[in-house]
This record gives structure tokens, C-alpha cells and sequence, in this order.
């Protein structure tokens, strides 16, 4: 089964990026296939360095991770550009994306997780 996430939020406003990112982690080490796609403010989630000072957990690190294992993680490129994120600025991994694969990855996939 193929499983596709779409993140809204930022990582840190909340815990729904983090928790669907657990749930990603745990599908991708059980050698089950996920995409990420990266929406809105859930952008920030795949910036390379960034380090908030008071958070218990690191969405940047689960992202390498799973991208390390073959995950593609796609990036809004209008959500980047409103935000005047560079590519040079994104984790090895994530990639600028656009609505088109978004389609083509919802269309593949027999699940999708919206957070």
C-alpha cells in the first residue's frame, strides 16, 4: 500500500506536523511506500538548520530521515515563493513541487493523511 501525507501546518505551532511525521516514520521503517507533500505554512517543516530553541522534537531530523530511505518529499513552490524561501534553503531531499504532482501522488496512492 502507497500512502500519501500532505502537511498544512507549521511544525512548531502545533504537534500535528510532528505526529504525522511519527506516523510516516513508523510506515516507512515497516517498508511500506509514502510521499510528503508540503503545504502552506507546513514548508518550514523541510528548511535545512533550523532549530527552534524550545521544541522536544525535530520535524527536520524525521524528514532526513525518511528521505534517506527513498521518501519523496515535495514542497509547494507557491507556499515557498510567498514565503521568499530559496530552494538552496530546503533539507536534501525536498524538492520544489507543484499542484500537478500533488494530483499525479493523490491519484497513485491508496491512502491519503491530510495534517
Amino acid at each position: 500500500m502507497k500512502y500519501l501525507f500532505v502537511f498544512n501546518d507549521s511544525p512548531y505551532g502545533n504537534q500535528r506536523t510532528y505526529n504525522g511525521l511519527r506516523l510516516a516514520v513508523a510506515l516507512v521503517q515497516a517498508s511500506l511506500k509514502v510521499n510528503i507533500f508540503l503545504l502552506g505554512d507546513g514548508v518550514t517543516a523541510a528548511l535545512d538548520g533550523f532549530n527552534p530553541a524550545h521544541a522536544d522534537y525535530n520535524p527536520q531530523e524525521m524528514l532526513k530521515f525518511v528521505a534517506e530511505r527513498g521518501t519523496p518529499i515535495g514542497v509547494c513552490r507557491t507556499c515557498l515563493e510567498a514565503r521568499g524561501i530559496p530552494d538552496s534553503s530546503l533539507l536534501a531531499g525536498a524538492t520544489r513541487s507543484t499542484m500537478d504532482q500533488l494530483v499525479a501522488w493523490t491519484e497513485e496512492c491508496e491512502k491519503v493523511l491530510v495534517f
